[in-house]
């Protein structure tokens, strides 16, 4: 599937999306993404919640639960042995009421902010941490 042109994926909303139209904004997203990374990705699960459970909440130190738009839940590619077969499917969780709040607080495209928090999980995928992928951002020029 080719990358959508930016017009093709910008959408005006008059309302807040709901979880399944986050979970399509998403799915376009992934589809945006370098055949050569999204193949490694095939097999993760998107799943579109309002806001992390209080166990997340908790064990991640969070003042408020909309401190988090995503946040992926598995084994990296590094980091995987014959041993992980049976276990959960990997997974990235996006949180609509905090992707709202931060769309509607600043003013950016809600489509291109979907985009980046599932840029971000999926180099959790790969094994990067949160300070390589600030470097990678910085170096990119983002």
């Amino acid at each position: 599937m080719k990358p959508m042109a930016r017009d093709e994926t910008s959408r005006r909303f008059t309302t807040s999306p709901t979880l399944a139209e986050i979970e399509t904004l998403a799915e376009e997203a992934l589809a945006t993404i370098p055949e050569a990374l999204r193949q490694h990705v095939r097999g993760v699960v998107i799943r579109v919640e309002e806001l992390p459970s209080e166990e997340i909440e908790r064990l991640m130190g969070l003042e408020s639960p909309f401190d988090l738009m995503g946040l992926y839940r598995g084994v990296p590619l590094h980091n995987r042995t014959v041993f992980d077969s049976g276990r959960l499917p990997n997974m990235i969780f996006l949180y609509r009421r905090s992707l709202l709040d931060y769309w509607c607080d600043s003013g950016e495209d809600l489509t291109h902010l979907i985009r980046h928090v599932m840029i971000h999980e999926i180099g959790h995928h790969f094994g990067f941490s949160d300070a390589d992928m600030h470097r990678l951002e910085r170096e990119a020029g983002n």
